[in-house]
């Protein structure tokens, strides 16, 4: 993992002092809430339904068990609910599709010391809200995927370095996100941001980036554009940089809606690439003959140093890591959760986060502990988040592959179903988002439990299922091979169903966004009209096939009949 510097501390604990004199101010009457608010929400604090929320930053997923036990620890004493019609709520955090992890019950005037608390352990909330460059993702498995073509981690920390505080890039047209990945599988849904980075190799061994911009959900769901198929990687700062400075002079501040990148680059076509490059090759041409814009050889090689494998980690003889235990539930266990790893006798092991009655992400300040005990005894002390909204730990020897199923049982982190139906991704909705148009949370937990049978969700294979609570589409609802978007109707909880999305993973194919089936249905509807359209497909389906190749083939209109089907039942009764 990288290691703050002392700069870097220095940086955030500087940061969480002002922040304390700003709120201290703000409490004091000496500054307004308009005042103060865009000054809260450039360290993650937000005002939702019921109270603030916080975001914490978790860059390119890597957390440490210190960290992580940090975030326990705040859960577990600030994010209370002591008093009032919401007593006893909190106690917990959510991790995001976005790698961070997010506080909805923390009092504003405590705010302050959970900064203090995060400076502590090298985290904050900075950009994680705001209109400017937000937390770098990457793929939950970077640095360890016997896939990998190059470790994206040193590049991300460039990245999240070069854009934390950037004063051309504070106050963007909207929100800005860049996700990067070096494998040869995308699990970092590049094509669904802002930017998108695939790290690459050319004929010559020598390393560079495929850039792709214009990606986004929200009201007008659209796929990336590769704008540049090889920046050599010396150069790959100067390129965004060329970017977001053509999208700050030309995006839209007019219109919220059409503020992102992703309508500009629609927008403008051709002409947005002509500037991108027209920028680029003037920041070059700047340096007069120097490289003072490149990233230089010895930057790289001092963060590349702070992604050195743990101490003790070394290549083994693979074993037969299925004869360690012949007990059917760790054989199912082991052929869901546990990865593939790039150090032979090692293996990368998801702990599931998705249990009935906790909503997809949740995680309690006993359960953060107990992961973090998790790591220390099983990982070197190292964690990931991932996309999917659960935890994984890198460095797993394969010998300890039964202890860690049998300690993960224990704790309720072994439910085997990476990748299935109930593996869902879900946002908050409008149990705490002001945003949100309906609940995500409820048909999350009924799909939960109507689908528990391990059987049944072997039979149904590979699925994404995706909830968003509204049009913001924080929980990705579009690339889900079903996708439930909560829609209001003069003020009563309705829900749109797509299907056929794809993040860009092998898993589900090239990134495209689902398509709606039919009118909306009744928050007491959509979970049978989910049913409805699973049952269609094991119906119809062929051998061996995937749910997303069905919806592929069949179309939508038998998915879309068996649905409505349901709608029309519940008429009737």
């Amino acid at each position: 993992m990288y290691r703050y510097t002392d700069f870097d501390r220095q940086f955030v604990h500087q940061r969480a002092a002002q922040y304390r004199d700003q709120l201290e101010r703000h409490l004091r009457g000496e500054l307004s809430a308009d005042d103060f608010r865009p000054l809260r929400l450039q360290n993650g604090w937000y005002v939702q339904r019921h109270a603030p929320m916080l975001r914490v930053a978790i860059p390119y997923g890597e957390l440490s068990s210190r960290q992580l036990r940090q975030l326990a620890k705040i859960a577990r004493e600030y994010d209370v609910v002591s008093s009032g019609p919401f007593a006893g709520q909190g106690g917990y955090g959510h991790f995001t599709t976005r790698q961070n992890l997010q506080y909805n019950w923390i009092p504003l005037d405590k705010s302050a010391d959970v900064m203090d608390l995060l400076a502590a352990v090298d985290m904050h909330g900075i950009q994680t809200s705001g209109n400017c460059i937000r937390n770098i993702t990457s793929d939950a498995f970077v640095g360890i995927a016997p896939d990998e073509i190059v470790d994206a981690r040193p590049y991300c920390e460039i990245l999240r370095q070069w854009s934390t505080l950037h004063p051309e890039f504070a106050h963007l047209p909207r929100k800005f996100k860049i996700a990067v990945s070096g494998a040869e599988e995308d699990r970092a849904a590049i094509l669904w941001h802002d930017i998108g980075l695939q790290l690459k190799k050319n004929a010559a061994g020598e390393v560079g980036f495929q850039v792709f911009v214009g990606g986004g959900m929200g009201r007008t769901p659209i796929v990336a554009t590769e704008i540049n198929a090889f920046v050599p990687w010396q150069q790959i700062l100067v390129f965004i940089e060329a970017i977001v400075r053509v999208y700050n002079l030309a995006g839209r501040r007019d219109n919220l809606y059409k503020a992102r990148i992703k309508i500009l680059v629609k927008a403008e076509g051709q002409k947005f690439v002509d500037a991108v490059n027209a920028e680029f090759a003037a920041i070059l041409a700047d340096d007069a003959g120097g490289n003072e814009h490149l990233i230089p050889e010895a930057e790289l090689a001092r963060v590349k140093a702070g992604f050195v494998d743990p101490e003790g980690v070394r290549p083994a003889p693979a074993i037969d890591v299925a004869a360690l235990n012949a007990e059917p539930a760790y054989q199912r266990w082991l052929q869901r959760n546990v990865h593939g790893h790039r150090v032979s006798g090692h293996r990368a092991v998801t702990l599931s986060l998705k249990r009935v009655g906790i909503p997809p992400g949740d995680t309690t300040a006993d359960v953060m502990d107990t992961a973090a005990a998790l790591a220390d005894r099983f990982s070197h002390g190292e964690l990931r988040v991932s996309h999917r909204q659960n935890l994984v730990l890198p460095w797993v020897k394969e010998a300890d592959l039964p202890d860690l199923f049998q300690a993960a049982r224990a704790a309720g982190f072994a439910t085997p179903n990476a990748g299935r139906l109930t593996d869902q991704i879900a946002c908050p909705g409008g149990d705490y988002c002001a945003l949100a148009n309906a609940r995500s949370l409820p048909i999350a937990a009924d799909i939960a439990e109507r689908y528990q049978d391990l059987d049944e969700l072997e039979d149904l294979g590979d699925i994404d299922l995706h909830i968003s609570g509204c049009i913001n589409s924080c929980g990705h609802h579009h690339s889900g091979h079903i996708g439930v978007l909560g829609v209001d109707k003069d003020g009563t909880e309705w829900y749109q169903l797509t299907l056929g999305g794809s993040d860009g993973s092998t898993l589900s194919g090239p990134a495209v966004a689902g398509k709606v089936i039919g009118p909306s249905f009744a928050a007491d509807e959509i979970a049978d009209a989910i049913e409805a359209v699973l049952d269609t497909y094991k119906a119809q389906r062929l051998s061996g096939e995937r749910f997303v190749d069905a919806v592929k083939r069949l179309g939508l209109d038998p998915f879309k009949a068996a649905a409505n089907a349901v709608r029309v039942a519940t008429a009737r009764a």
